[in-house]
C-alpha cells in the first residue's frame, strides 16, 4: 500500500470529499459478486449489476480508498476516444461493429452528465469537445491524416479549422490548425469516483476499503483480510492489474504526470480564449491533453515518465523531469500564464494492454469478468465498460454484449527484460521524432519504427 492517505492528486484533494477508508473485509466472507477494484469501472459495474437486480450481494474490494489509483488521478476527460484505432476496429470487426461502437461511446458522453446531475454530484462537467492542434507542418500533415480516417469512420461531426477559426476558440503558440470533435466533456474525475462509491452504498453494495487483493479465481479472491467466495469474480483493477498473482504479463502500468497551475485571473483568460473548456491536445508523439477546469486552473498532462522495471507501480506520484518538462510545455503553449504558479503535481500508471485494444468480458464457465486496457482513455470507456459487463454477468444479451471489444483477448506481454527495453526504447524513440520534427518541421520516420517496435 501507499505509504500514507495524503491525497495523490489535485482532484482528490479538492474533490469535497472525506477520504477516511471504509472498513476492511472482516475475514472470511461470501457475495453474489466480488469486484476487485473501487475505480470507474469496478463501481459502474457494481451501480449497474445493482440497479439492475437490487437482490444481488455485490461487494466492492480496493486496497487503498474509492477512486484511489486512475479514476482519481486522470486528466479528466470523459471522452469517446478509443485506443484502438478505428480504421483497426473496422479491419478485425467489420466498419458496422466500429460504428457501433463509436456511438456507444459517444452516447456515454451524455449519459454520464446526466447521470451526474440525477444524483446531485457536481463532476465539474462541461461538454465543450475536444480541440487537437498542430503546430507545425509534420503535425498538420497528421492531422489532415487524422480528420480523414476520423470522417471515414463515422466522424461526420469532426470539422478541420483553419488558423484564424482556431484562433476564435482558443490561442496557443505556433497554432496553425485543428480539429475539433464535440465527443468529450472536461469533469472532476475524482468527484464522479466518490459519487459513484456513495451511490452503489445506497444501492445495497458493500465496499471494503484498505483491503489488498492478492489472488483471483474462480469462484475465489484471496486478500491480506480473509477470503471472500462469489459466484462471480470480476477484475477491475488496470493498471495495478500487474499486482496481483499469475497477472504480471496481463498488462503493463505506463506512467503520466499532470500538472496544476494556481486559479488564473480574468484577463489571462481574455488573452488565452478558451471559453468553452475543449479539452485539449496536439499531434506530437509523447501525448499532452490539458483542460481548463471548473475553477480556472490549466490542467496539463503527458507521458513521458520512464516505465519501471518489473511493473512495478509504487513509485513516487512526481518524476521531476518529466513534471519539469510539463511546466515548459505550459509556458510555451500559453505565455499569458508564464507567471502562472504551479500548484499541484502528480501522476499514476494507465493500463496498457500488449496489442493496444481495450476489452470488456465474461467468462461463464468460470465466473470470471473483467474490463480494462484503456491506454489513458478509461473515463468514457470504464463507464461503458460497466454497464456492459453488469450485462454480461446477469445473461442479458444487449446491444451493449456485441460489441466488438467484448471478449476480446489480446496476446501478454513480454517477459522481462524484453518488456522493459522495448518499452523504453519505444519510448526513447517518440520523444526522439518529436524533437527531429520540431527542429525541421518534416514528418519522422522514427516514429513508424517505434510504432512497429511495440507492435500496438
Amino acid at each position: 500500500m501507499e505509504a500514507d492517505l495524503k491525497p495523490p492528486s489535485f482532484w482528490l484533494a479538492t474533490c469535497g470529499d472525506d477520504l477516511t477508508p471504509r472498513p476492511p473485509l472482516p475475514g472470511d466472507r461470501s457475495a453474489d459478486v466480488c469486484i476487485v477494484g473501487a475505480g470507474f469501472t469496478g463501481l459502474w459495474t457494481a451501480y449497474h449489476l445493482t440497479r439492475i437486480d437490487p437482490r444481488l450481494r455485490v461487494v466492492v474490494l480496493e486496497e487503498h480508498v474509492a477512486g484511489w489509483g486512475a479514476s482519481g488521478r486522470n486528466g479528466g476527460w470523459l471522452s469517446a476516444l478509443f485506443a484502438a484505432s478505428w480504421d483497426r476496429v473496422a479491419r478485425e470487426h467489420g466498419t458496422e461493429g466500429a460504428l457501433r461502437l463509436r456511438r456507444a461511446l459517444e452516447a456515454t458522453v451524455d449519459d454520464v452528465g446526466k447521470w451526474a446531475v440525477e444524483h446531485g454530484i457536481d463532476i465539474g462537467y462541461a461538454k465543450g469537445g475536444t480541440l487537437t492542434l498542430a503546430r507545425d507542418s509534420a503535425q498538420l500533415d497528421r492531422l489532415h491524416r487524422h480528420v480523414d480516417e476520423d470522417r471515414r469512420f463515422g466522424g461526420d461531426d469532426t470539422e478541420l479549422l483553419d488558423r484564424e477559426r482556431t484562433a476564435e476558440r482558443i490561442r496557443v503558440t505556433g497554432a496553425v490548425a485543428s480539429a475539433y470533435t464535440p465527443h468529450c466533456a472536461a469533469i472532476q474525475p475524482a468527484a464522479l469516483a466518490r459519487g459513484l462509491a456513495r451511490v452503489v452504498e445506497r444501492q445495497g453494495v458493500t465496499v471494503h476499503e484498505s483491503t489488498t487483493v492478492r489472488r483471483i479465481s474462480s469462484g475465489r479472491v484471496e486478500t491480506d483480510r480473509g477470503v471472500l467466495t462469489a459466484d462471480v469474480v470480476v477484475r477491475a483493477t488496470e493498471g495495478y492489474t500487474v499486482s496481483l498473482a499469475d497477472e504480471r504479463r496481463a498488462i503493463a502500468p505506463l506512467w503520466s504526470l499532470i500538472i496544476a497551475t494556481e486559479p488564473l485571473p480574468t484577463d489571462v483568460w481574455r488573452e488565452i480564449g478558451w471559453d468553452r473548456r475543449e479539452t485539449l491536445t496536439d499531434e506530437r508523439h509523447v501525448l499532452i491533453y490539458a483542460q481548463r477546469s471548473a475553477d480556472d486552473r490549466i490542467v496539463l498532462g503527458g507521458r513521458g515518465a520512464p516505465y519501471r522495471f518489473g511493473s512495478r507501480t509504487t513509485a513516487t506520484r512526481v518524476h521531476g523531469r518529466t513534471h519539469q518538462r510539463l511546466e515548459q510545455t505550459l509556458r510555451e503553449l500559453f505565455p499569458a500564464a508564464r507567471d502562472a504558479a504551479v500548484t499541484h503535481r502528480w501522476g499514476g500508471v494507465l493500463g496498457v494492454p500488449r496489442d493496444w485494444m481495450p476489452s470488456v468480458g465474461f467468462d461463464r464457465r468460470n465466473g470470471l469478468g473483467w474490463g480494462g486496457g484503456y491506454v489513458g482513455d478509461g473515463v468514457g470507456c470504464s463507464a461503458l465498460a460497466g454497464a456492459t459487463l453488469a450485462d454480461l454477468v446477469l445473461g442479458s444479451e444487449t446491444d451493449l454484449t456485441s460489441l466488438p471489444w467484448v471478449n476480446h483477448r489480446g496476446r501478454a506481454w513480454e517477459p522481462e527484460p524484453l518488456r522493459w527495453l522495448g518499452i523504453r526504447a519505444t519510448a526513447a524513440v517518440l520523444a526522439a521524432a518529436d524533437h527531429s520534427e520540431e527542429r525541421t518541421g518534416r514528418p519522422s520516420r522514427m516514429a513508424a519504427a517505434a510504432a512497429r517496435l511495440l507492435g500496438g
